[in-house]
């Protein structure tokens, strides 16, 4: 009786349905489209079922598709985790791995991290996705998802990797023209600029007094006449002199180290932003999840932020 499934197939199909379609997967594997396809449709054949629906630019897995990746990556971890405990803590990293970070964030500061940890390490194969909104937690389709904010699900491992706040920031012409607000409800006749992110309320900023004994957060919604989804536009307004801007203090930093961006309102306190990785409780027997993500905090602690008092 010939065999269903071959183990052999799990990496090569995992692989396709990271790729999203035939000819990107070829070009991961080293392969060629034919032999890609060919071998696709052997598994499919000893299946007898298809395992994904193909068009001319991409293609879809079928519902057994969807059973038959959600299995080979388990298993591929199981086999993975087994030979991280068989080989000691030693081991050097091999395989892929999946990251997931923001925009601004992972274009700035993750993908440079990445670019010298596949040199340190070259037996690992990285896919950096850059998405707006993190992915959910319980999706499976990346190893270790790089976000602001410790997330609020128990059953994932946060590793905090680096402090990060937000900070309220325009340049000095503006505020020359406009003023200096000096209180939170100040905010509520300038021009703020939006940044859609994430789950989190547009049009709305939290803020309390570092100084108060009990610092209850003030809603502030804000007005403006620009707004974005990307963080690195945001910025370049502001320092046109469009508005004040909240945004982490990493992507400010160097231009509040030369004056180009002067921080406002330094007395208030934005909600937590600390950077961490995230990664499902099944990964942390995983060398290279574990050696990627000590790696990238030990990079980002060679990075100091600005610090106001």
């Amino acid at each position: 009786m010939s065999e269903i499934v071959q183990a052999a197939d799990f990496g090569f199909f995992s692989a396709l349905a990271s790729a999203g379609s035939l000819s990107a997967a070829a070009r991961e594997l080293g392969l060629t489209p034919a032999a890609v396809s060919k071998r696709l449709a052997q598994m499919e054949r000893r299946a007898g079922v298809p395992l994904v629906t193909r068009t001319t630019r991409r293609m879809l897995l079928t519902p057994e598709g969807e059973v038959y990746l959600q299995h080979a990556r388990r298993i591929l971890e199981e086999v993975d985790t087994l030979s991280n405990l068989l080989g000691g803590a030693q081991q050097r990293p091999t395989g892929l791995l999946r990251v997931n970070a923001t925009l601004g964030f992972g274009r700035s500061h993750v993908a440079p991290v990445i670019s010298s940890f596949i040199t340190a390490y070259p037996e690992v194969s990285v896919q950096l996705q850059l998405s707006v909104s993190p992915p959910l937690l319980t999706e499976d389709a990346y190893d270790v998802c790089v976000r602001f904010g410790e997330p609020p699900d128990g059953r994932v491992v946060a590793k905090w990797l680096a402090p990060n706040r937000r900070l309220l920031c325009a340049t000095p012409a503006y505020l020359a023209r406009h003023g200096v607000p000096e209180t939170p409800r100040d905010l509520a006749r300038h021009c703020c600029i939006g940044i859609r992110q994430g789950d989190e309320a547009y049009g709305v900023w939290r803020l309390s007094n570092r100084r108060a004994v009990a610092g209850k957060a003030e809603t502030i919604r804000i007005h403006g006449s620009l707004a974005t989804n990307d963080g690195e536009i945001a910025v370049k307004w502001a320092l046109d002199h469009h508005g004040i801007l909240m945004r982490a203090e990493w992507d400010i930093r160097e231009y509040l180290q030369d004056g180009r961006l002067r921080v406002v309102l330094p007395d208030y306190a934005t909600p937590d932003a600390d950077i961490y990785a995230v990664y499902a409780q099944r990964h942390q027997f995983s060398t290279r999840v574990r050696v990627f993500v000590d790696y990238l905090a030990a990079a980002l602690s060679k990075v100091h932020g600005v610090r106001v008092s």
